[in-house]
């Protein structure tokens, strides 16, 4: 299996050093060609406006969108959470997203850098221990369209969703030096192929 890590900005480098820990093969998406080749793309947290100039500015945003059409599994955390919804409650007028899960997000929705904070979550299909959710600038779910699964949440809100082979997190499981989020969405792709 290989799986890609969009580079552009974020926290690439702590997914890349998770799937590593995990033995997966990693390259870092930057280009529209290195998409072709890959079994699964994870979309980091980082800055969402940011990140969609810069998807349309590479040429990836209608690379994506092709490839997600295509069955294209993807993990979007936090800001690539937000980028895969199909609704952002403050966001930017001309913020592109994919359009990809069924949900209404609001962008920063716990509060500021000084709002993050840490939360023990129990995930649907996990097993041990509760789930480190790290929570920093964390968008919140206000809305879960028909067919978009809510595996764990938060205080009642949602905080892992997931539509066949697309999830989504609004919080930072590569930090939480946990690798059962990653694992559990590889082993979610090899059990439906």
């Amino acid at each position: 299996m290989k799986v890609g890590v969009l580079a552009l900005q974020g926290a690439f480098r702590e997914h890349r050093e998770t799937l590593d820990a995990l033995g997966v093969e990693t390259v870092e998406v930057r280009t529209p060609a290195t998409l072709a080749a890959l079994d699964a793309l994870i979309l980091p947290g980082g800055e969402s406006t940011t990140i969609g100039r810069l998807l349309t500015t590479s040429g990836l945003l209608g690379a994506l969108a092709r490839g997600l059409a295509d069955g294209l599994p993807v993990l979007g955390t936090c800001a690539g959470l937000i980028v895969l919804a199909t609704n952002v409650v403050d966001g930017r007028d001309d913020q592109p997203t994919l359009d990809a899960l069924d949900i209404t997000v609001r962008r920063n929705g716990y509060g500021t850098q000084l709002q993050s904070f840490e939360a023990p979550l129990d995930i649907r299909g996990l097993t041990g221990p509760a789930f480190p959710g790290v929570f920093i600038r964390a968008p919140v779910v206000e809305r879960v369209g028909p067919g978009v699964d809510v595996l764990a949440t938060h205080d009642d809100q949602p905080v892992l969703v997931a539509c066949g082979p697309v999830w989504g997190t609004t919080f930072h499981p590569e930090l939480s030096g946990d690798l059962r989020v990653h694992e559990r969405f590889l082993h979610h792709l090899t059990d439906t192929r």
